[in-house]
């Protein structure tokens, strides 16, 4: 009996797809439960499989077209499970010891594929890496992508080492330079990114409102605080939890900072569900922080490294994507000193932190050298006025000088 694939329900709001990658070719058998095809969405990749053991004996839709819930993508006959796992009674000699040794390792490499995250394993397979090679430094000693990239890189700067050779002159007349194009077809996620910032430039009256905040107090406390505060919760202390929790006592004292435009409507929103842009490989994502109001700072800083971690992993969830009310996106991390985050939509807020920098200002009437950092406050200017704006900036700016009053706040 053949039995469909289809596109499973992918979660709110996600409804189409990309065929990333086929995990099996016809006529490959495939037990109940392996994955079989690998599909994209604008927020996560997931991976489709098996209902029953059986054989693939139908691809009906390839690699790179879009497809949507419901739609079929092959099918599986269970009837083939016989024939495919009948033993085959042969009357050729025995096999050879290479032969045997080969198998061996084939099925220690089968057997290590269960080690490794899904995403890891996808990565050797697209680099041909032999995963009984990789030293697994995830949970439990899982290979995960970080892994096999490193794996191929030391493989690649070795192989750079070997073959170094004295330059060789350049004939006559020849032209050393080489002008060629590579065409990639865009990821899905890529798409979506393009198209949704596109139209938050396009759609929304954005405008951007700069300030410059001494970083002094918050460092020195994490000094002082982050060995008895990792020892207390197992987690270091960071920034991020500072600006989540100042960015929530502004978005109370300014509503409008925290809300949507619904037609002619304004939706006010009494949570706060902040989103932490993670810059990945294939494109930004932004997890949510639900209820962050309600996080304490060791619970948001936990939260933000298993983000990470997903992340690097490529197992992020569409659950652990959905919603938000505002935004905070950090290209400091990249070395950025200062830029204009794009809204979110269809939130009307986005707050950008950038590298902290030493830099001489002007304290008591002396000159003095402070870390300091650029805040930038993108915001849709149809709902959120100006003044609005200075003061949701000069908010959180007050309470990262001042730590202290976060608790008092909270």
């Amino acid at each position: 009996m053949s039995i469909e694939i289809i596109v499973p329900e992918m979660g709110e709001s996600v409804i189409e797809a990309t065929v990333r990658q086929w995990l099996k070719k016809e006529g490959d058998f495939a037990e109940a439960g392996e994955a079989l095809v690998e599909l994209e969405t604008d927020k996560v990749n997931l991976e489709v499989v098996a209902k029953a053991s059986g054989v693939l004996e139908k691809i009906k839709v390839g690699e790179g077209q879009d497809v949507k819930v419901g739609e079929v993508l092959g099918s599986i006959n269970e009837d083939a499970i016989q024939s495919a796992s009948q033993p085959v009674t042969s009357t050729t000699p025995p096999e050879s010891d290479d032969h045997s040794a080969a198998q061996e390792k084939q099925g220690a490499i089968q057997s290590l594929a269960s080690l490794a995250t899904p995403v890891a394993s996808r990565v050797a397979r697209e680099q041909n890496v032999d995963l009984t090679k990789v030293r697994g430094t995830g949970p439990d000693g899982r290979v995960t992508k970080s892994d096999v990239q490193q794996f191929v890189q030391n493989h690649v700067s070795a192989a750079s080492e070997a073959a170094k050779q004295p330059a060789q002159p350049t004939p006559a007349g020849s032209d050393s330079t080489s002008r060629r194009e590579e065409r990639q077809r865009m990821s899905r996620r890529r798409r979506t990114i393009a198209q949704r910032l596109l139209e938050a430039s396009q759609s929304t009256a954005m405008l951007t409102t700069f300030n410059e905040i001494n970083m002094s107090a918050v460092m020195d406390l994490r000094r002082r605080r982050n060995e008895a505060f990792q020892a207390r919760y197992g987690i270091k202390l960071g920034f991020t939890s500072f600006f989540t929790k100042a960015s929530i006592s502004a978005l109370k004292a300014f509503p409008r900072l925290n809300a949507e435009i619904q037609g002619d409507d304004i939706v006010l929103k009494n949570y706060y569900d902040i989103g932490i842009a993670v810059g990945a490989e294939e494109g930004l994502v932004v997890p949510v922080l639900l209820d962050a109001d309600r996080l304490s700072f060791a619970e948001i800083e936990k939260q933000v490294k298993v983000f990470s971690t997903k992340v690097n992993e490529g197992s992020l969830s569409v659950e652990d994507l959905r919603g938000g009310t505002f935004t905070l996106t950090n290209g400091g991390v990249f070395g950025s000193m200062l830029s204009t985050p794009i809204l979110n939509l269809p939130q009307v807020g986005i707050l950008g932190l950038h590298k902290i920098e030493d830099r001489p200002i002007a304290e008591n009437g002396q000159i003095v050298i402070r870390p300091m950092m650029y805040v930038a406050l993108s915001y849709d200017h149809r709902i959120v006025d100006g003044r609005e704006a200075v003061q949701f900036l000069v908010h959180i700016k007050e309470l990262i000088e001042e730590p202290e009053r976060l608790l008092l706040d909270g």
